[in-house]
């Protein structure tokens, strides 16, 4: 396939690596020139603005936030305006419900059609190709693109045909992970105060009760303290929470947990935390312990 590829942060970059390596065209768009250097070396072409980048079949962006994806989809010359009719714009970015519903809108008035991929995984998951995508869009879109999703994942979830589904799940998994990371460093404070080594202690757990890629990824972290670089930053982590938490309140379902995390990650930043790796956050148990 021809494929448009906006975004080559961490995540991206490893995505369109792989679109390359499974045979597509991409035209890669960055706000940095540079990591596109990166992929045209791999034979990837550059893009010298967003409207080159979706002169293809397909367009999909991997972007930070809901300002992020606006901006290079319903701003001037950007995705809505440039695509062509009938092409696809997949939206990999983890955004809110009510941007989703935006951009479906939007798309669908343009006579493109609108696929929601959020992904499960961290950088170096999508540079193995072992994502985890989780889709939502209508099913003949679904099934056009679908081996854009075998190339960059391991296995591809479809969740509705309503693409804001797609970010809620997203959303929800997040969130989730945030109260793993939390609850994992308020025990291994506890533990680690007490003289047992955190290392030690999370390969206790994550071979008896929680054998789980986030108990064994995010204690292996939090235990070593290695929060630098981040594979996904706290600035991101508060923006999940908050989109997480602006769904529930739109859903009129609590999330006291939600509440709690968001104070977690606001304290982070205030304390100048904000580049750092997400679980972090946990650094506050350890502060608040004494240690």
């Amino acid at each position: 396939m021809h494929i448009g590829f906006i975004g080559l942060g961490n995540m991206g970059i490893g995505m369109a690596t792989n679109l390359l390596t499974a045979g597509h065209t991409v035209a890669a768009y960055n706000r940095s020139p540079a990591k596109v250097g990166t992929l045209v070396r791999q034979g990837a072409v550059a893009a010298r603005t967003v409207a080159e980048a979706c002169r293809g079949e397909v367009v999909q962006t991997m972007l930070a936030d809901d300002d992020a994806v606006e901006q290079v989809t319903l701003g001037p010359d950007g995705i809505v305006a440039s695509l062509p009719p009938g092409g696809t714009h997949i939206s990999s970015s983890t955004i809110s419900v009510a941007l989703a519903r935006r951009l479906t809108a939007a798309h669908a008035e343009a006579g493109q059609s609108y696929v929601a991929a959020p992904v499960f995984g961290r950088p170096e998951a999508a540079a193995a190709a072992r994502l985890f995508v989780i889709a939502a869009g209508a099913p003949a879109a679904l099934d056009s693109v679908a081996p854009l999703f075998d190339a960059i994942g391991q296995r591809t979830f479809v969740v509705s045909e309503q693409p804001y589904a797609a970010n809620l799940v997203k959303l929800s998994g997040n969130f989730i992970l945030a109260t793993v990371i939390e609850s994992l460093g308020e025990a291994i404070a506890l533990v680690e105060k007490a003289g047992v080594d955190p290392l030690a202690y999370v390969d206790i757990l994550t071979s008896t009760l929680f054998n789980a890629p986030a108990y064994a990824t995010y204690g292996d972290l939090i235990a070593r303290k290695n929060f630098e670089p981040a594979g996904f930053a706290a600035t991101l982590g508060l923006k999940d929470v908050r989109l997480a938490l602006q769904a529930a309140e739109e859903l009129t379902v609590p999330l006291p947990l939600g509440s709690l995390l968001r104070d977690r990650f606001l304290t982070l930043l205030a304390n100048g935390g904000g580049q750092l790796d997400w679980s972090a956050i946990t650094t506050l148990a350890g502060r608040d312990a004494g240690l």
